[in-house]
């Protein structure tokens, strides 16, 4: 279905129908599966009465929802970080937080594969270089630099080429100069990192500043964007005209996360164990890139998408990152799917392995 269009007349599950034909899913970003969860639903619905359907008011108001404060308090302490600001979206957070920073840099380094929503204005990405590469030529640029004040912008994780990064190397280059790390977690978000928050505490140092942003849309299913960092930092974000004038995200979906603290966590372990078993299901395809960590996993003949559609399957399969790009194919693997949902995959995928196709 490469290239084709199909609209659904209800929301995504783990089984979908287009043209009347059943087809399961391995696409999306509903990661821990929470839009499917019916004790979250009913969380929400029960706080859709509470706090209304929508908040849309300047955070500015006189007349304030502490649910905010709350959630704001609450999953800042979580990730290890000393303030958060929510917001409606990930990508408003990525302007919002671009707009304090703009102008403190003598240099900006972008990573190949940065979210265009942490992107400063008139800033691009360049598709030369990998992430290993451009790491190589930040330490040596790093070195030819007086001291300086650094930018460096860069995603968690690759959600299409399946690549966790790693960014314990920014101390080093700390050591010489100024530098912030601004970093996008929305495919992180209930997967990677500490828990259900992010990378935060595991890429926190006290030789730089650490700004993580990113939607919580995907993984936790909620409609909504979040700033971390210092309480110097947020204040400063706290005080644009951007983010006064912004309404917020929904109330009742931040609250019906505070509630089911202990359910969304067990649908993250729910996907690690559908992760491992199809890490371990596939170990011998070598067409198939991916770890057991992460539930993306990048699929590298381009055949084997046709032939999944075939045969029931749909995956993400898409021209990235314009629409003259290659196709861009992917399994994701979510905590809404079952053992043998799995198991009829991988037994696909094994049978094309053998077919050679």
């Amino acid at each position: 279905m490469a290239d084709q269009l199909h609209f659904l007349d209800q929301g995504i599950t783990p089984k979908i129908n287009i043209k009347e034909k059943e087809y399961l899913y391995f696409s999306g970003t509903s990661y821990l599966g929470m839009t499917l969860v019916s004790e979250f639903i009913d969380s929400i619905a029960q706080n859709l009465k509470k706090w209304g359907s929508n908040h849309g008011q300047s955070r500015l108001n006189n007349i304030r929802l502490g649910i905010y404060e709350e959630f704001e308090s609450f999953f800042s302490q979580q990730a290890g970080a000393e303030d958060a600001a929510v917001v409606s979206s990930g990508y408003l957070a990525g302007i919002a937080i671009n707009q304090v920073l703009a102008g403190e840099f003598d240099e900006i380094w972008i990573s190949p594969d940065a979210h265009s929503a942490i992107l400063p204005e008139g800033k691009q990405t360049s598709n030369q270089l990998n992430f290993t590469q451009w790491k190589k030529q930040c330490f040596q640029r790093s070195k030819e630099l007086n001291s300086s004040k650094i930018l460096i912008i860069g995603n968690t994780v690759d959600a299409f080429t399946a690549q966790v990064h790693d960014y314990t190397w920014v101390k080093e280059i700390a050591q010489t100069h100024d530098v912030t790390l601004l970093i996008d977690d929305s495919h992180a978000f209930g997967v990677l990192g500490d828990k259900l928050f992010g990378t935060y505490s595991q890429w926190n140092d006290p030789s730089f500043e650490l700004i993580v942003c990113g939607s919580l849309g995907k993984g936790l299913a909620v409609p909504a964007g979040i700033i971390l960092g210092d309480r110097s930092r947020l204040g400063q974000l706290k005080n644009t005209p951007l983010y006064g004038g912004a309404s917020p995200g929904s109330p009742a979906h931040l609250a019906a996360f505070l509630e089911c603290q202990d359910l969304i966590q067990n649908q993250q372990g729910i996907l690690f164990q559908n992760c491992a078993q199809f890490d371990q299901a596939i170990s011998e395809i070598s067409a198939i890139e991916g770890n057991r960590d992460y539930p993306v996993f990048r699929l590298l003949n381009d055949c084997w998408a046709k032939e999944l559609e075939e045969r029931g399957f749909i995956i993400s399969s898409f021209r990235y990152p314009t629409a003259e790009s290659n196709l861009v194919n992917r399994i994701i693997i979510s905590a809404f799917h079952k053992s043998e949902d799995i198991e009829q995959l991988t037994h696909t995928l094994n049978q094309l392995k053998s077919h050679e196709i």
